[in-house]
């Protein structure tokens, strides 16, 4: 049922009509009148509970709600907002006199200059340079930098900045002067949108009690944000036809899932599976994109910035490819032009060393490999 609203002249000249019509006589509803101001008195209250009754229609509908009332709709059914991720990546921490010894210890803070963002120096096992033992990156004498794995310290967008932007230590480490990252920080998300949540939301409610296809990417999906997954039906890991087995392939956009992830994938989908199935969750077989490209600039641009744009743009858009999406190549070339403004012409594209598209075997993903902007 549609409410009707009202607003406040159309609520006092009804209010006059009903009283004059209840009237044996004509009434006094000038303006400045006592009658008239009592109808605009009651017309103020009838306005006012109007409000009330909207607020309370808005926040009792999901489709209508926003914010906490979204969450505390949710929470009734046992479904959470996915929260913001932190964006990450590396930093190098360099020195000017390499003549001892020094540490970078996990914790130092690290900010972005022009917006503040900050960061925190994390531990990372699989860089050689870190130590268990000495909870940090070891930068040995004679060695003039060392490359650190490092996390926004807020969770959001606003934590994925461009090369070159991190230049501050926030406090002093002996032996070691300055900071700079020569590649742009990425990975950060914000909190599930409103939108986003009512959409995984009505999922949610289809997908229940079912043991489908649907019901399967619905518990991938409420995993984390960022994933992206292929669910074949009756064949197994090699390629081969079996009957009620399938293969779930998911990606976090790095090509390389890590374990944790991929062992939450199993308990998520082993929970909502058909009985009597079998399946098997893998990360995908990573294809590379080798792009090669030659930029035309302005004269009046700096070639070196809208280099830097167009890269990042580049990288940014085949992370987000989804596992088993094709990789266009005159996309790329679309890409470049609106990184930059400062874009006139490309002079050459080359995609793994030719013109066509790139498209991933079975199990695959595209993800960049080396992006190469002159």
């Amino acid at each position: 049922m549609k409410l009707t609203l009202q607003n406040f002249s159309t609520l006092v000249e009804g209010m006059a009509a009903a009283v004059q019509g209840a009237a044996a006589s004509l009434l006094d509803l000038t303006v400045g009148s006592v009658l008239r101001a009592i109808l605009e008195a009651n017309a103020s209250v009838a306005l006012w509970l109007q409000w009330l009754i909207v607020q309370v229609l808005a926040t009792t509908r999901l489709a209508t709600s926003t914010g906490a009332d979204c969450d505390s709709f949710g929470a009734d059914f046992g479904f959470t907002r996915l929260p913001a991720v932190a964006a990450s990546g590396q930093v190098t921490f360099s020195r000017f006199t390499p003549s001892v010894a020094a540490l970078v210890p996990v914790g130092t803070q690290v900010s972005a200059v022009g917006n503040g963002q900050g960061f925190v120096v994390v531990a990372d096992a699989g860089n050689a340079a870190y130590s268990a033992a000495n909870n940090g990156y070891q930068l040995a004498a004679g060695i003039a930098s060392v490359t650190a794995t490092v996390a926004a310290l807020v969770p959001g967008s606003a934590g994925n900045v461009q090369p070159d932007a991190i230049s501050v230590v926030n406090s002093a480490i002996a032996g070691v002067d300055v900071v700079s990252n020569a590649l742009a920080l990425t990975g950060g998300m914000d909190a599930e949108s409103d939108a986003a949540f009512r959409a995984r939301f009505g999922n949610y409610l289809a997908s229940l009690s079912r043991a489908t296809a649907q019901a399967i990417g619905s518990a991938i999906a409420a995993i984390q944000q960022g994933l992206s997954f292929v669910i074949t039906e009756n064949i197994n890991q090699a390629g081969a036809t079996q009957m009620g087995h399938f293969v779930v392939t998911v990606d976090d956009g790095t090509g390389n899932p890590p374990a944790s992830l991929l062992a939450t994938v199993q308990q998520a989908v082993n929970a909502v599976r058909p009985v009597g199935s079998s399946f098997a969750v893998q990360g995908p077989v990573v294809v590379p994109a080798n792009v090669a490209l030659t930029l035309v600039t302005a004269n009046s641009a700096v070639h070196a910035a809208a280099i830097a744009r167009v890269a990042a743009a580049l990288e940014n858009y085949i992370a987000a490819l989804p596992v088993g999406a094709t990789l266009s190549y005159t996309r790329l070339a679309q890409l470049a032009y609106d990184a930059s403004g400062a874009v006139t012409n490309i002079s050459t594209l080359l995609l793994n060393g030719g013109a066509v598209d790139l498209v991933p075997p079975l199990f695959g993903a595209v993800r960049a490999g080396t992006v190469t902007v002159a």
